[in-house]
């Protein structure tokens, strides 16, 4: 959920198994559509990388097809294509047209429209190969001489492994929705605060410095700074009293939307507001600057 009426869903696709990682050719040049190219396809971001479909011991005919395949490489924007297709056919033969619409985008990615009791909401839906079985080189986490989270809870948030996402040309995004949700379970198994303070903190976003139903600042946002904080408070009595605790979680997001600049927590070098809207980002941070001046009666 990254809004009320704004959601991401991940559609696990299949017929690849036995993923192995590889040092990834340099060069690529061809478009998406496989026309040549003079010059290489850029390098991709950090959290981004390659994906061929030798790094798989098994993997079904299907993918090694031209309508998804390249050059040995998979192409994300190739599989939305396909995808894209197959979403359409579907919601004609359930009879659905009524209730869901394909949304128009600049972009590859694959957006609906669905009419629910209450309102009209917008999914993204996500073609995601799924990794379970390694831990991706990328991610270096964690960091060294960390008291948070727990041992046990990393080697068990490591064996989960990760996924791919297609929400790009060429690259395909590492995603952590499973470590992510168990570090969200028994966040309070201390007895602490710190899903009330995440909650509340979300429902000041959503009702005040940030609504709308494309914020700029999203549910996601608002989960990495409470891991962050988690990190660097990671003592029990840290979390006893909310409203110290709130507040220094809110400091550190408004630390973050200041300065434009939120790290991944698995992919520290990645700026997750790297390419969100400054002007609005500067609105936002106004906000939260105002709240801090006088949050007692918020808290109140």
């Amino acid at each position: 959920v990254l809004a009320p009426s704004q959601f991401l869903i991940t559609v696990p696709l299949r017929g690849l198994t036995g993923y192995k990682e590889c040092q990834a050719r340099h060069w690529r040049y061809y478009t998406v559509h496989g026309a040549k190219l003079l010059s290489s396809v850029r390098d991709p971001e950090e959290l981004h990388q390659w994906l061929e479909v030798e790094q798989f011991s098994k993997s079904l005919q299907q993918w090694h097809e031209t309508d998804v395949n390249i050059e040995g490489d998979l192409v994300p924007a190739k599989v939305l294509i396909v995808f894209r297709d197959l979403v359409e056919k579907s919601i004609t033969s359930c009879n659905l047209s009524s209730k869901v619409t394909v949304l128009e985008s600049f972009s590859s990615v694959v957006r609906v429209a669905v009419e629910t009791s209450e309102s009209q909401v917008e999914v993204e839906l996500v073609p995601a190969v799924e990794i379970p079985t390694c831990w991706p080189e990328k991610a270096r986490w964690p960091r060294c001489l960390k008291r948070w989270p727990s041992q046990e809870k990393v080697q068990c948030i490591k064996s989960l492994g990760f996924d791919l996402l297609a929400r790009s040309n060429y690259h395909w995004q590492l995603c952590f929705s499973r470590a992510e949700h168990i570090l969200m379970e028994g966040l309070d198994e201390d007895g602490g605060c710190r899903m009330k303070c995440f909650r509340v903190m979300r429902q000041l976003k959503e009702d005040v410095w940030c609504a709308g139903n494309k914020p700029v600042i999203t549910a996601y946002h608002l989960q990495t700074v409470l891991f962050w904080t988690c990190e660097k408070y990671p003592r029990t009595k840290d979390w006893r009293c909310f409203s110290e605790a709130f507040l220094r979680l809110v400091q550190k997001l408004h630390k973050c939307v200041s300065q434009h600049f939120l790290k991944h927590y698995f992919v520290k070098n990645t700026n997750l507001l790297k390419y969100a809207n400054t002007s609005d980002l500067d609105l936002v941070a106004s906000k939260l600057a105002v709240f801090l001046e006088n949050p007692i009666f918020c808290l109140d």
